[in-house]
């Protein structure tokens, strides 16, 4: 496996950590990569029965690496690869926590919002910049943030662009529980453990259940979104709002 994500397994808990601190645990292909790869051996084990998510370092994911995504850009090779790994992430068959103790930004916030349960300290943000990188947000994960907080609060959260503190994305129903940064593990690791002690084929069927319930989105036609999406992706403002933001500046839009 990869030495960006790291795997341990105690008590009926796995926790994966998101390990490149100095980065930011920005996401690159390695780390989609080993997440997936870690995703597909989690299910299989009969010993996990939950699993934390949490990043190395102070920042729990800034979101894509950015440079990476710009060389992608620049060559024409955008890679696909989070929305699948989202969907592995959300189907795993074992309840996830994701126990943000710094920003999640971006692909950081989808990975938590693709999570049962966000744990998260106080004062940290919540955030979606697409809207400022020139970016569309995938279909599956507008439809994920409607289902999570409603259509009024997704419109306010990826068309202003602007981060949410972990207060008010409690109060929107966007949390399950924000503490002081200094309990936060042990808040995520009492969550976990109270989910661990139940039966493992009620956690899975109840969770199995959920999914059913919410699946009709899987069967509304979004292909003409999805061209969408991958053109504005390839757009020139794509590419200046990435560059834009590597060189911390405000970007110069076209609207081509």
């Amino acid at each position: 496996m990869a030495d960006e994500i790291l795997c341990t397994v105690q008590d009926g808990i796995a926790t994966l950590t998101l390990n490149r601190p100095e980065k930011r645990n920005a996401i690159n292909l390695a780390m989609m990569d080993g997440l997936l790869a870690y995703c597909d051996d989690l299910e299989q084990r009969r010993d996990v029965r939950v699993v934390v998510l949490r990043g190395a370092g102070t920042v729990f994911c800034a979101g894509r690496d950015l440079r990476e995504m710009d060389q992608q850009q620049q060559e024409g090779t955008a890679h696909p690869g989070v929305v699948a790994l989202l969907h592995r992430l959300e189907t795993l068959r074992h309840p996830t926590i994701a126990m943000v103790h710094g920003d999640a930004l971006a692909g950081g916030c989808e990975l938590a919002l693709h999570c049962d349960f966000r744990v998260a300290a106080e004062g940290v943000r919540f955030g979606m910049p697409l809207a400022r990188l020139g970016l569309i947000a995938p279909f599956e994960l507008t439809c994920k943030l409607v289902e999570i907080i409603g259509t009024a609060f997704t419109k306010q959260f990826l068309l202003t662009a602007q981060p949410m503190e972990a207060t008010r994305a409690y109060a929107i129903g966007m949390v399950h529980q924000v503490v002081a940064a200094a309990d936060l593990e042990a808040a995520t690791y009492a969550m976990a453990r109270t989910i661990a002690g139940n039966a493992p084929l009620a956690l899975q069927g109840i969770k199995a259940t959920i999914q059913r319930a919410v699946s009709l989105r899987e069967q509304i036609a979004h292909a003409d979104l999805d061209v969408l999406i991958d053109r504005t992706r390839h757009s020139a403002d794509a590419r200046e709002g990435v560059r834009s933001w590597l060189e911390k500046r405000v970007p110069v839009f076209q609207g081509v």
